[in-house]
């Protein structure tokens, strides 16, 4: 038994990567999208769709630059949350904006928007 076997029989396994295929790899119980690990996986070739097509999804979607910028992060984090739980079989975590963290409303209407995606997303 490798030590990963052995962490998965005393504890829940949670990947904290955008890299897929890793996930694909070690198998972990839950996952979470931290958006510096996104940003590095969203570089790679292979994930160049997930990006691309938030990228046309912010511009058709977004009424103003910010809008279409911000619609376009939360879209490219669910598109790679939406990739990782067809892999995780518990729950995949996609984190707020930190520059939210002391502004309450702000934080329930993003976490509300990337809720909407996820449902839109399927």
């Amino acid at each position: 038994m490798n030590k990963l076997e052995q962490l998965r029989s005393m504890t829940t396994v949670v990947a904290d990567t955008g890299d897929i295929a890793s996930i694909q790899q070690y198998r972990p119980s839950d996952a979470t999208t931290n958006p510096s690990l996104l940003y590095k996986a969203a570089q790679m070739p292979q994930y160049q769709p997930l990006v691309q097509s938030a990228i046309e999804y912010g511009q058709a979607k977004g009424r103003s630059e910010e809008q279409r910028r911000l619609l376009t992060l939360d879209k490219i984090a669910v598109n790679f949350g939406k990739e990782i739980l067809a892999t995780v079989p518990g729950r995949v975590s996609t984190e707020v904006d930190a520059r939210l963290s002391f502004d309450t409303a702000a934080t329930i209407a993003r976490a509300e928007q990337l809720i909407a995606l996820y449902h839109e997303a399927g």
